[in-house]
């Protein structure tokens, strides 16, 4: 029983080492022009550097330095690939990390603290791409991501929808039976909130579903547990005491792809933003354009942007390469102001 914490606390240590190492790759990918080289010879060479000084007794420097030797030299290969990133909001193991790796698995996800981080990061041409949440089924539209999207520059190149799976995740050997509290996103918890109401869970909020899953694993709270992804349990080496524990089946959220380029494949849906004149019927003027043509609209959201005024986002069906999706886009121009078409992208749904 003793070997198995142990082994357990040694799990946790690992994950946290390569959780390190991934983070220090990272910055590697994202400074591309950081000369590893001279950092090698300054630092890793060097027994006297300060990184070294904390070694204790049972790790002997030319050992460090034999490691660190390998690691530099493994980023060294991967800032020769000239790999691409992906820029989301939130820790990684978070559902648009997720979302990331469905829409492609060889895109570098890099974790930003806030939305306007990522659409910052990617107009300065720090990040390849971006990807927010703009809407999920229970919780409506993400206000913040639709208010960046009305004053950006990007492009968008692509959408994935992909299903919210909650899962009850707990440190390793926790006994599921001395639960009291569970840390999660308050609209996670919300979206459980049948589930831990039965269990007698106790609701604890916290800033994001993946950052209660690290929280748990850094901390080793047996009587605590977090909802958070499939993805975030593995990334923090957490046991998954359950999965699929909303309340509904149907949650899923729907995930903007961003670029500084414009998409310049055939896609399969477009997205436009608008703000309509001040008078009666205006928007419906808008839409009598698209019915006229038969372009089916998938979403219509009315955004506050300034004092009385609204900007105007749809999206559709179609191509701005067909003749009639162009007709339609130059006439709702002349009709609106500060239009501009976002985007034609494809869009993926995964069940």
């Amino acid at each position: 029983m003793e070997n198995d914490k142990i082994i357990n606390k040694i799990k946790i240590i690992d994950g946290k080492i390569i959780d390190l190492i991934n983070q220090r790759m990272e910055q590697i990918v994202i400074s591309k022009n950081l000369n590893t080289e001279d950092y090698f010879s300054a630092v890793i060479n060097n027994p006297s550097e300060d990184i070294f000084r904390n070694s204790r007794i049972l790790t002997e420097q030319e050992f460090l330095q034999r490691v660190y030797r390998e690691i530099v030299a493994e980023g060294e290969m991967i800032k020769n690939k000239n790999l691409k990133m992906i820029a989301f909001q939130g820790e990684h193991g978070a559902y648009s990390e997720a979302a990331a790796k469905h829409w492609n698995d060889d895109l570098v996800p890099i974790p930003c603290n806030e939305f306007a981080q990522v659409f910052e990061g990617v107009e300065s041409g720090k990040y390849d791409y971006g990807i927010v949440p703009v809407e999920n089924t229970l919780g409506g539209i993400v206000s913040e991501v639709n208010d960046l999207m009305i004053h950006t520059k990007l492009h968008v190149t692509g959408a994935i929808e992909i299903p919210i799976i909650h899962c009850l995740v707990v440190f390793p050997g926790t006994d599921h039976r001395e639960i009291r509290d569970v840390y999660s996103h308050p609209q996670a918890l919300a979206q459980c909130r049948n589930f831990v109401s039965r269990n007698k869970l106790k609701p604890m909020q916290y800033y994001d579903t993946a950052g209660a899953a690290k929280m748990i694993s850094e901390k080793n709270q047996g009587n605590s547990a977090a909802i958070s992804s499939k993805l975030a349990a593995e990334i923090y080496n957490l046991e998954i005491i359950k999965e699929s524990i909303e309340d509904y089946e149907i949650n899923r959220t729907r995930f903007l792809i961003l670029s500084k380029e414009k998409n310049t494949e055939n896609g399969n849906k477009c997205s436009i933003v608008f703000s309509a004149a001040h008078k009666a019927g205006s928007l419906f003027s808008v839409l009598e354009k698209f019915a006229a043509e038969s372009l089916n609209l998938t979403r219509i959201e009315s955004i506050p942007n300034q004092l009385g005024n609204y900007a105007f986002f749809l999206d559709f069906i179609g191509s701005e390469r067909d003749a009639k999706v162009q007709k339609v886009l130059r006439e709702i121009t002349e009709m609106t102001m500060n239009f501009r078409l976002i985007g034609c992208y494809d869009e993926r749904k995964i069940k």
